[in-house]
């Protein structure tokens, strides 16, 4: 994918990792080492391949900006979440730690969505988003357009002095100290 990409569009100057699964539900005690793997390859080897791959074909040479995009679960614990937010820990440690290797050629950061209307979070607020979002400081749970926003700056060129950070992106949902998801 990334030679296509670099055959189609003659660059490969960005690169976001929005790829994201929760296959260990549940508490910790009773993670099954299957699944924790699974989990763990989705969300950070994964993340870790594309920028290798990325920074060998193209921006180890030419630069560009990096997107990791991790979870408000990695930065508190989350019911029933918890090794999934362990893996968006990870992510976010490969994100400075990336951003530390890659500079100043490449940029690296990550963002912390809280709970977004998409697919993959639809149990968390299905049949009860009045009420869910009526927990969040904003009063509305999260739309793809706004971490699409939030990564679109940390990509840009006004955020050229922006690397190895953690944008929460949250509603405001992390400063009330409640149980997340709601």
């Amino acid at each position: 994918m990334v030679d296509c990409a670099i055959d189609a569009f003659g660059s490969l100057d960005l690169l976001v990792n929005n790829t994201g699964g929760n296959y260990c539900h549940g508490p910790l005690v009773d993670t099954d080492p299957a699944d924790a793997r699974k989990t763990v390859d989705v969300n950070c080897i994964a993340a870790l391949s594309w920028v290798q791959h990325a920074h060998r074909a193209w921006m180890g040479e030419h630069g560009g900006a990096v997107v990791n995009v991790s979870s408000v679960a990695g930065i508190r614990p989350a019911p029933d979440m918890g090794f999934y937010g362990a893996t968006k820990v990870m992510l976010t440690y490969l994100t400075q730690q990336l951003a530390a290797e890659l500079g100043p050629a490449v940029r690296v950061n990550a963002v912390a969505p809280a709970t977004v209307k998409t697919r993959f979070a639809a149990s968390l607020y299905e049949g009860r988003e009045g009420e869910v979002a009526a927990t969040y400081p904003l009063k509305r749970l999260g739309v793809p357009d706004d971490i699409g926003a939030a990564v679109a700056f940390l990509l840009s060129d006004d955020a050229s002095w922006i690397t190895g950070q953690l944008l929460v992106v949250d509603g405001g949902i992390t400063l009330l100290g409640a149980d997340w998801p709601a």
